[in-house]
């Protein structure tokens, strides 16, 4: 059986949608926070021979901050990130997170960390 014609139950609801992830921009910049700690802790192995010997060596690898990398640890999707920016007082640490993942990568890149033609790539970065 249907719902009766003109109801309005809709109204008793006490919020419509689902609650957001992050409720202050503080919680999102801690969450965000814990992001930057987490990757900052996680190594990819690279190999490398040195010496006359040719002396095998496993040379840990920094691993670069990413905005996916970010949704998928914070467990949200790209447009949620968006409709975070959207908001006012949202967009300080959003704006903040992004530069910081930017500027990670650039001066990964520019030291020789990360291969510069893919973070280039990444960045948007070209020459003209």
């Amino acid at each position: 059986m249907g719902a009766t014609k003109g109801n309005e139950w809709w109204r008793l609801r006490s919020s419509h949608g689902r609650n957001p992830k992050f409720e202050t921009p503080e919680q999102l910049w801690e969450a965000s926070l814990e992001y930057f700690e987490a990757t900052d802790k996680r190594k990819w192995e690279k190999v490398e021979f040195h010496g006359k010997d040719a002396e095998k060596c496993i040379v840990d690898q920094t691993t670069p901050y990413t905005k996916t990398g970010l949704y998928i640890f914070l467990d949200i999707v790209e447009t949620t990130w968006f409709n975070y920016k959207e908001k006012k007082d949202f967009l300080g640490v959003t704006t903040r997170v992004e530069a910081i993942i930017y500027t990670q990568k650039l001066e990964g890149a520019s030291v020789g960390a990360f291969n510069a033609s893919i973070i280039a790539r990444d960045l948007g970065l070209k020459d003209n």
